[in-house]
């Protein structure tokens, strides 16, 4: 099901293709014998994310949250990723159809497709899109100590978007639309922002990266080595974890396997993904 109507809401799940880590190297806080349990979530001891975006079709806009991780390097015809536009294509959407895009952070695998290289210039992918980052990202990003490790693309898929005027913020809570709004969901990065999509009585949540894999329903203290803040990672993911299943909002989380559509469900007191 590539598809999710929240009331008069249309959720499109896009994908730019996968990532695959080494388990001890992305959860390298988890020791190796604590994932026994969840081997389904593994691949001969790797963990695979789908670069996940969706396309919201709300209130006479059409919205890209998340723009993967962009072309594939000219060194590298093989990677596994710059697959978004195919993908575009493949679902019978246009870039020019996009008139907001939206990040849920600036890490390097949310912003790749922002901009295209036209010969020395840099060309906005979505040409009749404003692109909303959230200005505790946007600052972190701008950071000399924090940009060269933790948002590598920044100077080439961010910083040029404001050179070009296309620029807008979010601060908190922020109402993008009549039914998106913007959830703070701070410690994977500083400014990390979840999108919550209201119609017709009817909730879902882009969640962004304040999960990686449905294992951190059931372990939500596990925290990557992505996580900037691991911390208050947790205690974020602890309280949104709480309102998801109290408020029984359907997920859409991108680097789930996709199309990363689901709910929390609870069994025998814990608490499980149940995919759509």
């Amino acid at each position: 099901m590539n598809t999710l109507r929240v009331g008069h809401v249309e959720i499109l799940a896009l994908s730019d293709g996968m990532l695959e880590f080494d388990l001890c190297n992305f959860f390298p806080t988890i020791p190796e014998g604590e994932w026994e349990p969840y081997e389904a979530h593994l691949h001969a001891h790797k963990v695979r994310f789908n670069l996940g975006s969706y396309v919201i079709r709300a209130d006479g806009r059409t919205i890209l949250v998340d723009t993967g991780l962009g072309p594939r390097p000219a060194d590298t015809p093989d990677a596994p990723w710059g697959e978004l536009l195919r993908d575009f294509t493949a679902r019978g959407v246009r870039p020019e159809d996009v008139d907001m895009v939206v990040m849920t952070h600036l890490h390097r695998d949310h912003v790749g497709w922002n901009l295209t290289a036209d010969g020395p210039r840099w060309v906005p992918t979505f040409p009749n899109a404003r692109y909303w980052v959230s200005r505790g990202d946007w600052e972190a990003c701008h950071r000399p100590d924090l940009q060269p490790q933790r948002y590598p693309n920044a100077p080439t898929c961010v910083w040029p978007l404001a050179d070009l005027g296309l620029v807008e913020f979010m601060d908190g809570e922020h109402s993008l639309t009549r039914g998106l709004t913007t959830v703070p969901t701070p410690g994977h990065t500083p400014g990390h922002m979840s999108i919550l999509v209201t119609s017709g009585g009817e909730q879902a949540l882009v969640l962004g990266d304040a999960a990686h894999s449905p294992v951190q329903l059931e372990q939500p203290d596990w925290v990557s080595r992505a996580d900037m803040d691991p911390d208050l990672t947790r205690r974020t993911r602890r309280a949104l974890l709480d309102r998801l299943e109290r408020e029984k909002i359907t997920v859409a989380a991108g680097h789930f396997p996709a199309p990363g559509f689901g709910r929390i469900v609870r069994l025998q007191g814990r608490r499980y993904w149940q995919g759509l």
